[in-house]
């Protein structure tokens, strides 16, 4: 069977996108409709970033709703932050997000960026990122799902 049969079989395999949940969070001035993110692991075990890889890639496309990672803090309207911040990841953390222009959110994604996690005792740990800069935004789970961060996000571009 050729590659070209098989797709019309088997057709498209995404999900719909469903509905927005509830807005909890009012975007900054500036924030209409899109949302750029520039994401710091600041000592996470790298489970939220295999979910935020996830919730970028064609089966999730957070896209759709406007969010995007950009590779320069002076790109971007929020920082996305996972992992608990160590003690040498706390500079870089508020060096990211001081370059990030004003208005600007922080979101935290997974239980260790929100409240320490299993790592919360750590020798090397500072704390949760609510602990070394203001977190607008909470994504709670170890680690929480695509859709749980699209979710998240579409909170904020309001789509």
């Amino acid at each position: 069977m050729s590659w070209l049969a098989k797709i019309r079989r088997v057709g498209r395999m995404v999900e719909p996108a469903g509905e927005a949940p509830e807005v909890t969070v009012a975007p900054p001035t500036g924030v209409t409709g899109s949302l750029q993110l520039r994401h710091v692991d600041s000592g996470s075990c790298n489970g939220c970033e295999l979910e935020i890889a996830g919730a970028f890639s064609p089966v999730y496309d957070a896209e759709r709703f406007g969010a995007r990672l950009v590779a320069s803090p002076r790109h971007a309207d929020a920082v996305l932050a996972t992992g608990v911040v160590t003690h040498n990841m706390r500079q870089p953390l508020l060096n990211t997000l001081n370059a990030v222009p004003e208005p600007r959110l922080v979101i935290a994604v997974g239980d260790c960026a929100c409240n320490g996690g299993v790592f919360t005792k750590g020798y090397g740990v500072v704390g949760p990122v609510g602990d070394v800069i203001p977190v607008d935004v909470h994504v709670p789970g170890c680690p929480p799902t695509p859709p749980q961060i699209i979710a998240a996000l579409r909170t904020v571009t309001g789509r």
